[in-house]
C-alpha cells in the first residue's frame, strides 16, 4: 500500500512524488514544511492553506503550490480527498518563488491519476517516467485563479486584515478603520495596494469570499451564511459568490456536510 507519510516521499530519486491522501471534515495540520515543492491537490472538497505571507483558497478541481521549504498549514472545510505531487527542484523549467492557486485542467487531473497507479519508484525510462515528465509541463502551464489571500507586512495593516478575516461580516467604513490603525484613508489605500498588490476593498471581498465557501463547505445553509456574513438575503451572497469567484468553482459547495470542531492531522 502506498504510503501516506509526506516523510517517505522527500528523498526519492523520482523527480514526480505522488501522495494520496483522504482527510475527514474540520481536520488541520499544523505548521510544517517538505524539502520538495509541493503541488497541493483537491480532487474533492475545500482547503484553506496558511503561510506568513497570507492564505490560500484551494477549492475542488485547484491545486496550491508550494515552494519547497516554505511553512504552512491546511485546514480541511467538509471531507476532502487530497493529491499531492512533490517535485524535485530541477523537475520544473524554472523556479517557483511565491504560493500560487492553480486550475487542475482535465489532461493534468488524468496524468496525475495515472501516475498513482504506478509505483513510487517509477522506471525513469518506462511509463511513470513519462507520466512525471508531462506532469511537470502540465503544472508550469496551468492557469492561475485568483484565490489569494495576501497579507501586508505592515503591522498595523496586518492587525486590520486579522481584524477583517476574524469578523468578516462586520461593515465597518474605511475612515473608521483608518482612524484605528493610525492612518489616514489615503495611506492606508496606497500603502495596502503596494503591498498586496489588490485595494483595500477587493481584500475584504475575497476574505468574504473565502468565509463564505468554508462554511458552506462545511454544510451551513445559504441562509446561515448570509446572515452571519452580513448580507441582507440569500440572493446577495449568491450574487457575491457568482461575481468573485472562479467560474465552475460556486456550485461545487452549496451541499456541503461535515463540520464539528478541528481535529489535528499529519502533516500532507
Amino acid at each position: 500500500m502506498r504510503s501516506v507519510d509526506a516523510t517517505d516521499y522527500q528523498q526519492v530519486r523520482q523527480p514526480v512524488a505522488l501522495m494520496a491522501k483522504d482527510f475527514p471534515a474540520g481536520v488541520s495540520t499544523d505548521r510544517h514544511s517538505h524539502p520538495r515543492l509541493q503541488f497541493l491537490y483537491a480532487v474533492r472538497g475545500l482547503m484553506t492553506a496558511v503561510t506568513d505571507a497570507g492564505g490560500w483558497l484551494v477549492p475542488e478541481g485547484h491545486a496550491l503550490l508550494i515552494p519547497a521549504g516554505v511553512m504552512h498549514s491546511v485546514t480541511m472545510h467538509g471531507p476532502v480527498a487530497m493529491r499531492t505531487a512533490y517535485l524535485s527542484g530541477d523537475a520544473l523549467a524554472g523556479p517557483v518563488g511565491d504560493c500560487r492557486v492553480v486550475r487542475v485542467p482535465p489532461l493534468l487531473d488524468m496524468l496525475i491519476r495515472a501516475l498513482g497507479e504506478e509505483p513510487v519508484d517509477y522506471d525513469l525510462r518506462g511509463r511513470g517516467g513519462h507520466l512525471a515528465a508531462l506532469i511537470a509541463d502540465e503544472i508550469a502551464r496551468a492557469p492561475v485563479a485568483r484565490l489569494a489571500l495576501p497579507m501586508p507586512r505592515d503591522r498595523r495593516l496586518h492587525a486590520l486584515c486579522q481584524s477583517v478575516a476574524a469578523n468578516p461580516g462586520a461593515r465597518v467604513p474605511l475612515d473608521t478603520l483608518a482612524e484605528t490603525a493610525g492612518m489616514s484613508r489615503r495611506s492606508l489605500t496606497r500603502r495596502f495596494r503596494g503591498e498586496t498588490g489588490m485595494s483595500f476593498g477587493d481584500w475584504c471581498g475575497r476574505a468574504r469570499l473565502t468565509a463564505a465557501f468554508e462554511r458552506l463547505a462545511r454544510g451551513e445553509s445559504l441562509s446561515a451564511v448570509a446572515r452571519q456574513l452580513g448580507y441582507g438575503n440569500v440572493r446577495s451572497l449568491q450574487a457575491m459568490l457568482h461575481r468573485r469567484a472562479v467560474p465552475g468553482v460556486q456550485a461545487r459547495y452549496g451541499a456541503g456536510r461535515g463540520g464539528g470542531c478541528p481535529e489535528r492531522a499529519a502533516n500532507c
